[in-house]
């Protein structure tokens, strides 16, 4: 009887583990290029009563086991990559990107190194803004102050020796190219491109927070979409952001779902119990 009780009890635990993973989900549906999860499940050990046997094996064969699982385990949380909604806002240094690529920044306190995993972090969110040194020099950045990097792993730099750049005459094309118009009205390349690196399992990234991934051995190295000529190349957006591609209908059902495994379980904790109780007062 009390198979049961712990059989049931991992079951709960289980579907509330469901829940964590939805409840996030939801809480990041307005949240710029988050991709959402879900929680895969998998059965664990079974106590074989009696195998299955062959007739070559014994004179009474049995064609099949008798055995009786111990519950469930959370196996793997997997983001799904799917590209959310493309939506304009209007900002010259909002990107987003059409395609299966991610960002390149350079975390805090990192080398330059680019086999080092800790250098280089990857985000799907493009709501850059500009940041300046104390000698003027603007850089292109995130939210939180990471470097956004260029096609040769250097900070994306929008100053030129020649004149001071008006940061709202900036653009940049599907290549992730930047020029800028001059005092002239002329339209000059600015030799500043976003590097836009994929993996080769973006399910193995790990997610560090802040709209930010960290490479693993899992995930692969990342590899810049110039590098190999068979992938598709994602388009830069300026003026475009990607939104969460959490759909909450679909969150909602799965929510709907996870509750009633989770009474059910504890409705199986329930009746053992009661058994249990019958099987104590039959003494009596």
């Amino acid at each position: 009887m009390m198979r049961s009780l712990w059989t049931a009890a991992s079951g709960m635990k289980a579907q509330q583990l469901n829940i964590d993973i939805i409840s996030n989900n939801l809480a990041n549906v307005t949240t710029t290029g988050y991709k959402k999860e879900r929680i895969e499940f998998k059965d664990l050990f079974y106590e074989t009563i009696e195998k299955a046997r062959g007739s070559e094996e014994s004179k009474n064969p049995r064609p099949t086991s008798l055995q009786v699982g111990h519950g469930v385990r959370a196996a793997a949380t997997v983001k799904d990559f799917t590209m959310g909604n493309i939506e304009q806002t209007g900002d010259l240094f909002n990107f987003a990107l059409e395609g299966e690529g991610f960002f390149m920044v350079k975390a805090f306190g990192a080398t330059d190194d680019t086999e080092d995993p800790n250098s280089f972090v990857f985000t799907k969110d493009g709501s850059f803004k500009i940041s300046a040194d104390e000698d003027g020099v603007k850089y292109l950045t995130t939210s939180q102050g990471y470097l956004v990097m260029n096609e040769n792993n250097e900070p994306v730099t929008l100053t030129t020796d020649a004149e001071d750049i008006d940061t709202t005459k900036i653009t940049v094309d599907q290549n992730g190219e930047f020029s800028y118009v001059d005092s002239n009205s002329q339209k000059v390349a600015l030799n500043q491109k976003l590097r836009v690196v994929q993996f080769y399992n973006p399910n193995g990234l790990e997610s560090i927070g802040d709209n930010l991934y960290k490479r693993t051995a899992a995930s692969g190295k990342a590899i810049s979409e110039e590098e190999i000529p068979s992938y598709k190349k994602s388009k830069v957006l300026q003026g475009y952001l990607e939104r969460s591609n959490v759909q909450i209908v679909e969150e909602m059902v799965s929510m709907i779902v996870a509750q009633r495994a989770y009474e059910i379980n504890s409705k199986s904790i329930q009746a053992s119990d009661e058994m249990m109780q019958q099987a104590n007062q039959l003494r009596k």
